[in-house]
């Protein structure tokens, strides 16, 4: 342990043990999953991230070793670690530039966003130096000021290889193009029998995988406008699933995206057109539904049906504002008088 502990110090990292694990330390081939609790405080004591509630959730950290995980370190302190312990680990600055980027992706996964959203299509070091804000203000800090951090782990379970199911993020490139059409499938069959919360999971991992693929390519190139072709029908389906959510904001600004770059997708267009009607963007609706029609008349029968039920939300909603301030501005109402006894 002490010629552990001098190793680590010698590359910049300084160990303190909270509580001891139980058993031998396992060795860590390339391949095994281990599955962790994080805690990452700057040496001011500031909390930056905690898995235990970021989002409102509990959630440990799952990483593949040897899958060039772009924050180096946690590979290198968890395989000092036994299943059970608790150590907390200071690491200098050389291992932690790129944590404001890691933080960025796995606070979008809490918070079921795409976990490179806000992420530029170049290497981590380059999106360090691009000055690109990565939507926190505690991260912006920290990219442009890089320091220390202290992690607090706690390693809950160390998985040998081949004995768990592989993650999407860490299979390989072919690996997640063969899987995207049967996550679709098992999409499709989720929303069949009517689990819309299943069926929005499977999608959203679907859009994900062809994103991260996607991120590699240069925009407008060949492979990258494939990619997004196959990305269209899962977010459309998202949508969908959203809609029944009533997450009516997520479909607008789904749908706009896909308008902006396929202005003949008409599924968009109608899938828009409905969440405006429900937040009672009026204006916004109608000029979709015409779109619609403009593109496909077959859908002239729907569209109609969309706004039959527009115009009653809208006829009720006046009906309830009216009697709402009935008498508000009555000026021949005699007001109470006051009597005393």
């Amino acid at each position: 342990m002490e010629e552990e502990a001098r190793k680590l110090h010698e590359e910049g990292i300084r160990k303190r043990l909270i509580s001891p694990g139980k058993g031998e330390l396992s060795s860590f081939p390339n391949g095994t999953k281990v599955i962790f609790h994080y805690r990452t405080c700057k040496c001011d004591g500031t909390v930056l991230d905690d898995s235990r509630t970021m989002a409102g959730q509990s959630k440990p950290m799952e990483l593949i070793l040897g899958k060039k995980f772009k924050l180096a370190v946690w590979e290198r302190i968890v395989i000092t670690m036994r299943p059970g312990e608790i150590a907390e680990f200071t690491c200098d600055t050389k291992h932690t530039m790129l944590y404001p980027l890691v933080s960025q992706s796995l606070r979008n996964i809490s918070a079921g966003k795409d976990p490179l959203e806000g992420q530029r299509h170049c290497c981590g070091i380059a999106q360090i130096h691009s000055h690109h804000s990565l939507g926190h203000k505690d991260l912006d800090e920290l990219q442009a000021s890089p320091q220390p951090l202290i992690f607090t782990i706690e390693l809950l379970e160390v998985l040998r290889p081949g004995s768990y199911q592989l993650d999407i993020w860490a299979m390989t490139d072919q690996e997640k193009l063969e899987l995207v059409p049967q996550i679709h499938e098992e999409g499709n069959l989720l929303y069949k029998q009517g689990k819309i919360k299943e069926a929005t999971e499977k999608y959203y991992n679907g859009i994900a995988c062809l994103k991260n693929l996607q991120m590699k390519e240069h925009p407008g190139d060949e492979a990258w406008v494939k990619l997004d072709q196959m990305i269209t029908p899962l977010l459309l389906n998202y949508c969908q699933c959203l809609l029944l959510q009533d997450k009516y904001y997520e479909v607008i600004e789904h749908c706009s995206s896909l308008v902006f770059k396929y202005e003949d997708n008409v599924k968009a267009y109608y899938k828009r057109a409905k969440a405006h009607a429900a937040v009672w963007n009026e204006a916004e609706a109608r000029s979709d539904f015409d779109k619609v029609l403009k593109l496909d008349p077959s859908l002239g029968p729907s569209v109609a049906k969309e706004l039959r039920v527009l115009e009653e939300r809208l006829r009720s909603k006046q009906e309830e504002e009216k009697g709402r301030y009935k008498g508000l501005f009555d000026f021949n109402t005699q007001p109470a008088t006051a009597t005393t006894g």
